[in-house]
């Protein structure tokens, strides 16, 4: 645990020297003690050693600044949450006694002092200050270390799903890139389209991470449909469209993924994602804005990454190719606001694969 450096100087603020040396016998034996003999000089005092202080002694009545606008300053600033500030004074006005608790005082100390009663009010509130801020510190780092813990258990958990998707992903004799790719075109799409307006980082991100788990439900589809080169008869083919409802399904039946913040995300992907904007998708034949925005992002993805990626039935397309062919309906029907999103941001798409290809090359 992280040791927690103590304050141990006390800041007497007061014009008259004779009450600042009465004050700082009293508590000299404990404490290391500063002295100021106005509210400004206090002020320069907790600027300059701040995080020495472990309270201040305060009198009421000062020139240039008097305690009053020195507590409105430390309220403002809310270093009376942090430092205990007590009123030393001869003054008797109830209100003015009053304003004092309001902006933080914790304890007003009558003059002339009792060097007893300031002893035992000083020590109790400083030691119950330092308790609070320990607890805090502790608090603080229980909280770390479970969001450190959260964080490593989403870690692995994405790790397992990213496998189990390249996993089905080499079972379609594709490549494992196409669910790193599919991710990828989702974030960016999101990221440089109106279409992520209003979406947060976070949800930019559950989003895309939720995508890769788009063809999840294929575990369920038998290699002899699913690998086949060929064109599938229409029987097989009928076979293959349920991989989107078995992918929900899938999704619904695994209780750790409920809980996790893309699983709402990763259950319409996975069942919409073949859905088309004039309702002659499956499974469902949803129609224009009843398909989920971010299926309908990850269906134009993965046709997209589908054309200019080899296949083990076809070479890849070239971009422009690809671009024109999604552009003139040869893929389906697009939502026709994503569709110009996407003309807009595809020459930043090509950059994905030209940046792997870089890699690969060096």
């Amino acid at each position: 645990m992280q040791k927690i450096d103590t304050p141990n100087t006390i800041l007497i603020v007061d014009d008259d020297e004779i009450n600042r040396d009465v004050l700082g016998n009293i508590l000299a034996a404990d404490y290391s003690i500063e002295v100021a003999e106005n509210g400004k000089e206090c002020l320069d005092k907790i600027q300059e050693c701040g995080q020495q202080i472990c309270a201040i002694l305060l009198d009421v009545m000062m020139p240039v600044m008097d305690g009053i606008e020195v507590l409105q300053k430390l309220s403002k600033d809310g270093v009376v949450n942090s430092i205990p500030v007590f009123l030393i004074t001869g003054e008797t006005d109830v209100q003015i006694i009053k304003q004092a608790y309001e902006l933080g005082v914790m304890d007003v100390i009558s003059k002339p002092v009792s060097s007893y009663v300031v002893q035992r009010r000083v020590n109790s509130v400083i030691e119950l200050f330092t308790s609070r801020k320990r607890l805090s510190n502790v608090v603080s780092q229980q909280q770390d270390q479970l969001l450190q813990q959260a964080k490593k258990i989403l870690s692995l958990t994405m790790g397992i799903i990213e496998s189990l998707s390249t996993a089905i992903e080499f079972r379609s004799s594709e490549s494992g890139e196409h669910i790193r790719k599919i991710h990828d075109i989702t974030k960016l799409f999101l990221e440089n389209s109106p279409l992520g307006e209003g979406f947060s980082t976070e949800e930019i991100d559950h989003i895309s991470l939720a995508a890769v788990m788009h063809d999840v439900g294929k575990i369920s589809i038998p290699d002899a449909i699913l690998s086949k080169k060929g064109r599938l008869t229409p029987e097989e083919f009928e076979i293959m469209k349920t991989h989107t409802t078995q992918g929900g399904q899938l999704l619904e039946k695994i209780p750790q993924m409920k809980g996790l913040p893309f699983f709402a995300y990763a259950c319409d992907i996975a069942k919409y994602h073949h859905e088309r904007w004039d309702g002659r998708g499956y499974p469902d034949g949803l129609k224009g804005d009843e398909i989920p925005l971010w299926a309908q992002i990850v269906s134009i993805a993965d046709v997209y990454d589908a054309l200019v990626s080899p296949r083990c039935y076809k070479k890849a397309f070239s971009f422009e190719t690809a671009l024109g062919m999604i552009v003139g309906g040869e893929c389906g029907v697009f939502n026709p606001n994503i569709l110009a999103c996407f003309q807009k941001i595809e020459p930043k798409l090509r950059t994905l694969y030209n940046r792997d290809l870089e890699q690969m090359q060096e």
